[in-house]
């Protein structure tokens, strides 16, 4: 398919964004957003890599469906993604809240937040629905895997990655035929199906789904129907559209370009510090460097980036960043940060020294400070002597620590706090 034509057939696709998770193991950093809303590698938000995924799919057409807390996701979209698109080209980028246009309740299931938007659906009328999550990272190009469910005649497509065996109780499991269809799929097994060629490798959905569009709305009006159904996409549409045919599975094709795939759900404080932690190495493993594959987000006029004070050797004060992002409008003014990722418009005073440890907006650290493997939330401003990360039980007296012993202050005022 040539670029012109590949582009027209994109605008048959219809993009649902399921972003309304309330993001509960990411805790306390959920306390006032959705997990998809809560900020990534510095400058970006969660939702930016799935929402980055479409537009460089040519996917013009984008529907995020929300839910709880949702005034700072909204704000975002609309702040940094709106002006992107013509409605006059019947392009469009929006947020639903729940319409409770049925009964009064939330949304029961993932396939259930796309059932109560059907109205909306059946007026759009697209021929192919793309079901996304907008809380994982990773890239990838959409077109392929429409290429793919054309070439096949399907009539659903899952998007699906090789996982070790040990871990795939996490997900959704596949068993497929020689020719990657679907025989078979279990939501979270105790005992995962592995893939024909290896005993060690299970095939796992990604939460990423391609659906014909009459096929997905009478199965969703059935499925509303039942019960006993949880509603859900992987435990109750997908085991049931795999009985009729030609369901497939896509193998995920990595537009990161390294050599592992990277798709990561970073949805417990561990695996968010990590996969940010990751950001700062010499070669990490995901690529935010490559032109080729934008990753957009919503930015604003801030100054550079500086750092003052050179007076190591009469004063002891350097501002120094070392093996660290630090994004516009951050001053390091005499402090010390190293294997750190700073957000925009933060700042570290004279002798404080922050290591391995996330910054996020317009945080600002008192002198002689001390922060180690913690993650700072917004608008937070920890004052001067302030130790953090070396003392466990004393962090433990005031604020959420992980399994792992990374400290989580959140966006609330603790200068009034005795954390010397």
């Amino acid at each position: 398919m040539n670029l012109s034509k590949k582009k027209n057939a994109m605008h048959d696709i219809l993009a649902i964004v399921l972003a309304g998770g309330k993001g509960e193991r990411l805790y306390p950093l959920t306390i006032h957003r959705a997990k998809p809303a809560v900020p990534f590698g510095g400058k970006y938000r969660i939702i930016d890599f799935t929402l980055s995924n479409c537009i460089n799919s040519n996917i013009r057409k984008i529907a995020i469906l929300t839910q709880y807390k949702s005034l700072s996701l909204e704000r975002h979209i609309y702040m940094g993604w709106s002006k992107l698109f013509s409605y006059e080209l019947d392009e469009f980028i929006f947020t639903i809240p729940p319409q409770q246009r049925l009964d009064n309740r939330w949304y029961a299931g993932t396939a259930d937040a796309v059932y109560q938007n059907i109205y909306f659906l059946e007026k759009e009328a697209t021929p192919y629905l793309l079901i996304l999550s907008g809380d994982h990272i990773y890239k990838m190009d959409y077109s392929e895997m429409f290429d793919f469910h054309l070439q096949k005649d399907a009539i659903a497509t899952v998007a699906a990655i090789e996982v070790d065996k040990k871990t795939a109780s996490a997900f959704g499991v596949m068993e497929i035929d020689t020719d990657s269809r679907i025989i078979g799929f279990k939501e979270k097994p105790k005992i995962p199906k592995t893939i024909p060629s290896s005993e060690e490798l299970c095939l796992a959905s990604m939460g990423v789904y391609l659906f014909n569009f009459d096929i997905l709305i009478k199965e969703l009006k059935k499925d509303a129907t039942i019960e006993s159904s949880s509603h859900d996409f992987g435990k109750d549409l997908i085991p049931k559209l795999i009985k009729m045919g030609n369901v497939f599975a896509y193998n995920f094709k990595d537009e990161n370009k390294k050599e592992a795939k990277y798709w990561r759900d970073v949805g417990t404080i561990d695996a968010y510090w990590e996969a940010n932690m990751d950001l700062v190495s010499v070669d990490p493993l995901l690529n935010l460097y490559d032109s080729e594959w934008n990753i957009r987000t919503c930015e604003f006029q801030h100054p550079p980036t500086k750092f003052v004070f050179a007076q190591e050797v009469t004063g002891g004060r350097l501002g120094i960043a070392l093996d660290s992002i630090v994004c516009e409008g951050s001053i390091i003014s005499g402090g010390r940060v190293q294997n750190s990722i700073l957000s925009s418009n933060v700042r570290v005073n004279s002798w404080a020294d922050v290591r391995e440890s996330i910054l996020m907006e317009n945080v600002e650290i008192g002198r002689h400070a001390k922060i180690r493997r913690a993650i700072i939330d917004k608008d937070v401003y920890i004052p001067p002597n302030t130790i953090v990360g070396y003392d466990k039980e004393k962090d433990q007296e005031s604020f959420y620590i992980s399994p792992k012993g990374i400290v989580v202050i959140p966006k609330v005022v603790i200068s009034s706090l005795d954390l010397g």
